[in-house]
């Protein structure tokens, strides 16, 4: 585990995922412990860091308590993280070194000399978050300090851009004069002087003193001109392009290169064509201060290896002393003449489309950066030079406000009088969006708008290669059509990367690894093979890079997907391989079916997620019987997230296991229940499905209050999941139980299928189980009188329902959290909670979720003395239990409106409303509605 206190407090795993320490006091806990460098911190000095001269009532317990929500959110995160965290006789300290912690690494690289990756490290103000603490405040003082040291060191070293710092810092002096000096060789020698007699006023205005004696003699020799500063002339020191438009959406990502710039040597800016790496490249060059001038080398027109050389001694000047040039061994000597021209001087060199000629450009450049210490080189290509002192930086698309920005000034050039309106904004977001917010697809697409209108122009976009067929004359004619700009990257690729870019293309959304290998091998492609393919096609910036947390994922922008799906369809591959696709995800969800039982659930929920959008396609593919195996495959999946529409859209087959689910699912949306469904489950011929069918359908009527027909049907799968020693099944069945015994009045029942429950889920790791468990203890707690105990235990299945995603469970948790909050009267809070279970049942469709929140509601109405929201309420849910033919289940309901009759002294009402009540009770035989 490694943390980061050059910055925001950060922690991250060793694989390089964020870790998120909850809660402000245990952050401050762990930035107080980090701030002492792995020192030992006495208890009584960390709680009053934290707490100042308002300490809790026990702050040495409360302290311990902090110190244990630390190390579980470390442990959570890693296992061993709880290590991290150790206890001695001196106190608490955290374990870290130079390679845990940025700050010693930061020091480490300092002292080697390396002060580029060193101040790398630092991703803002240390600690930010904690800027205000009294405890920290010499300590990041500290650290600051150790930072300016190391980039005046640097500065001292080379070019590197100080007019942020002096803004930050302006009395400091030796940063002023190193800052004056870049400025007088850039030929800037008045902003020179006028930056000496800015830090002069500062220094007489704040502290009635005047620059050092080394500042004074500096601005004495930049008056005369003094050769020993270098050249200052102020001549033609660039070839960049002047500016014609501006360049929009990329303010952050100009300061973000040249801080990159500023610190490292050599800098690649990667990305898919037409994301706009030479616009940013050039802007960033612009900018630079940079003593002997900034040279742009264009290398989209150099045909072969040996002319990369010769294009930049072309643009530098550098002439060639044989009419016939430096052929063969020849262009070593070229080589060494540049390396004799730029020595001695500091130089930007931008280096533009270098993805034809990687190889090439990568010696050329490592033989000058190592020769020639005030060189700096900026390069853009579709994939990274290789050279081990190379950063690479990903140019991203536009984020959409970006995107509508630029499409707006494009649109407005083209169409004079054009603009985002109301009216237009949500179809020119959407173009925005289909075309991944790529510059050059926005720029073309806004050519468009004279022509057709914003509306037009999306509708048109499932044709884009056509659509976009026609751009300005006079840029490069790979950047004037869609087709083109996609065409040169094709160009560039070998067989093996063509064909697994284009087999990719089936995907939705992206794909994992494992996909990508079932679907893409085939023919010259090997299984195995695909994982280096898929990782030049990254670093080619036609596939998009997978995120380095969890298990890597790969996906294609949009335009980049039907340039391959229409090459798909060029070779012949495009049935077979979205059949291959299709079968692939069937296994998957058949696979995951299985697992979402045990305790990687949580793992193939997300996997499930990520793969929705190829699920769906799948969908579509496959033959009946596919896809109704699928459907089954996924009816759990869909349970779990809620997507109970999803499912019942897709549940079409007549086979008896789907039409036990999909009635199951139909009442949980809250349509009458089918009476045929559990007599029809004795149609289902697997004893494991048919056991599951009965329990799910026993879930459901336990919901809306059919107790005695859920309890028939769970006693059944009970007796089934026993015989086949499914112990997932059991504990599902003892879950329901729980609800089933207490409305027969059974308590020790119910307490002994809670516990029996919450063992079995436990032993078998199944989250969503062991928050079904959960639910149990916490009604049981409640009705025992331990309100403490029960709102804990519901507040961690509220904690783990929102982990799992699972919306119905959410609802449900908050609802029983609000029932303990009008038990122990604190009716705002009450109406809170159930407010918010209501909102998060209503959004998945959940109708028994919506119903139990506004039970709660109807509660805390009627014990407020809200007679007729109360009474609103509950005539709402009687009529929700007629319309789904569960009137029994509405003995609360008329019990509740009696008590409402019975406060606003209509007695006669009262007795009517309950004497209904107390009938239907006995109907059902529910002792507890019954008394």
């Amino acid at each position: 585990m490694r943390f980061g206190v050059l910055g925001p407090l950060a922690v991250w795993t060793a694989g390089g995922a964020e870790v998120r320490v909850p809660e402000v006091k245990v952050r401050a806990l762990l930035a107080d412990l980090l701030a002492h460098e792995g020192r030992p911190v006495s208890a009584d000095r960390l709680a009053f860091d934290l707490w100042g001269d308002e300490p809790p009532g026990n702050p040495v317990n409360t302290l311990q308590t902090k110190v244990s929500q630390l190390r579980r959110a470390l442990e959570a995160a890693e296992p061993g993280g709880r290590e991290l965290v150790a206890h001695g006789p001196a106190g608490y300290s955290v374990r870290v070194d130079a390679s845990t912690v940025d700050l010693l690494r930061f020091r480490e690289l300092v002292a080697a000399g390396r002060f580029g990756e060193a101040l790398a490290l630092w991703r803002g103000e240390p600690l930010a978050e904690f800027a205000d603490a009294p405890f920290l405040a010499a300590v990041t003082a500290r650290w600051t300090e150790e930072r300016l040291a190391a980039l005046e060191e640097f500065a001292e070293a080379g070019a590197v851009d100080l007019a942020d710092e002096v803004a930050r810092h302006p009395l400091r002096e030796r940063l002023r004069g190193l800052h004056m000096r870049a400025l007088y060789r850039a030929g800037r020698q008045v902003e020179a002087l006028e930056s000496y007699a800015e830090l002069r006023r500062l220094l007489a205005d704040e502290q009635g003193l005047a620059p050092g004696p080394e500042l004074a003699a500096l601005q004495q020799a930049i008056l005369t001109h003094d050769p020993a500063l270098g050249p200052a002339d102020g001549g033609a020191r660039t070839n960049l392009p002047a500016p014609v438009t501006d360049l929009v959406g990329r303010d952050d990502a100009v300061d973000g290169v040249r801080g990159l710039v500023g610190r490292s040597r050599l800098v690649t800016l990667t990305g898919p064509g037409g994301v706009g790496k030479t616009s940013l490249a050039v802007e960033v060059a612009r900018r630079a201060a940079v003593g002997d001038g900034v040279w742009l080398v264009e290398l989209a027109g150099v045909g072969r290896d040996e002319q990369v050389a010769h294009a930049v001694a072309d643009v530098l000047g550098v002439r060639e002393d044989a009419p016939g040039g430096f052929a063969g061994g020849r262009s070593d000597d070229l080589v060494d003449r540049l390396v004799e021209a730029l020595r001695g001087r500091e130089v930007l060199l931008v280096l533009d489309n270098c993805e034809r000629l990687v190889e090439p450009v990568a010696a050329l450049v490592s033989r000058l950066l190592r020769a020639v210490p005030g060189l700096r080189v900026l390069t853009t290509s579709q994939e990274p030079l290789g050279l081990a002192f190379e950063v690479v930086w990903a140019v991203p698309p536009l984020d959409v406000d970006a995107a509508v920005a630029l499409f707006a000034a494009r649109a407005a050039a083209a169409a004079p009088g054009f603009a985002v309106t109301p009216d237009n904004t949500q179809a020119v977001e959407a173009i925005c969006r289909r075309l991944d917010g790529l510059p050059l697809a926005v720029e073309l697409a806004a050519t468009r708008v004279r022509g057709l209108g914003v509306t037009a122009l999306l509708d048109r976009l499932d044709d884009r290669f056509r659509l976009l067929a026609t751009g300005h004359r006079d840029a490069p004619a790979r950047q004037r059509t869609l087709r083109a700009m996609i065409d040169w990257s094709w160009d560039l690729l070998g067989d093996a990367e063509r064909t697994v870019l284009r087999r990719l293309s089936v995907h939705v959304d992206g794909c994992a690894l494992d996909a990508a290998e079932a679907v893409c091998a085939g023919g010259a492609v090997a299984a195995d093979e695909v994982a280096d393919v898929l990782a030049g096609l990254v670093n080619r910036s036609l596939v998009v890079a997978p995120d380095h947390r969890g298990e890597p994922r790969f996906r294609l922008l949009e335009s980049v997907a039907d340039y391959g799906r229409e090459r798909l369809r060029e070779a012949g591959e495009f049935d077979e391989v979205r059949r291959r696709h299709a079968e692939f995800h069937l296994a998957l969800a058949e696979r995951a079916d299985r697992e979402l039982r045990t305790a990687g659930q949580l793992r193939w929920l997300r996997r499930l997620d990520a793969d929705t959008a190829n699920l769906r396609a799948a969908h579509d593919v496959l033959e009946p019987a596919g896809a109704a195996r699928l459907a089954r495959a996924l009816t759990w999946y869909w349970f779990l997230r809620g997507r109970l529409r999803e499912g019942l859209r897709l549940m079409t087959s007549p086979d008896p296991v789907t039409a036990a689910w999909r009635a199951g699912f139909g009442v949980l949306v809250g349509e009458p229940v089918d009476p045929a469904a559990a007599a029809g489950t004795a149609e289902i011929a697997d004893p494991l499905d048919r056991a599951r069918a009965r329990w799910f359908l026993g879930y459901v009527l336990s919901t809306v209050g059919d107790m005695p027909s859920a309890e028939e049907l769970t006693d059944r799968a009970l007796e089934a999941f026993e015989e086949l020693g499914d112990e997932w099944g059991v504990a599902s069945a003892h879950s329901d139980r729980v609800s089933q015994a207490l409305a027969r009045g059974r308590l020790d029942r119910s307490w002994a299928s809670a516990r029996r429950s919450s063992e079995l889920f436990t032993r078998l790791g199944e989250r969503w189980g062991q928050l079904k468990a959960s639910f149990g203890l916490g009604v049981l707690a409640q009705l025992a009188g331990d309100l403490a105990r029960a709102e804990a235990v519901h507040r961690e299945g509220l904690r783990v329902a929102e982990e799992l995603e699972s919306w119905p469970e959410v609802s449900y948790k908050l609802s029983w959290l609000g029932r303990v909050a009008l038990a122990t009267g604190d009716y705002a809070k009450a109406r809170d909670l159930h407010e918010r279970a209501r909102r998060a049942a209503a959004e998945h469709g959940f109708a028994p979720g919506e119903v139990y929140a506004e039970t709660g509601l109807a509660l805390g109405a009627r014990r407020e003395g809200r007679l007729d929201e109360a009474e609103a309420h509950w005539t709402r849910l009687l009529d929700w239990h007629r319309r789904v033919g569960f009137e029994a289940g509405a003995t609360l309901v008329l019990a509740e409106l009696g008590f409402v009759a019975e406060l606003r002294g209509d007695a006669a009402r009262a007795l009517e409303v309950q004497s209904r009540g107390l009938a239907l009770a006995r109907q059902v035989g529910d002792p507890r509605a019954v008394a």
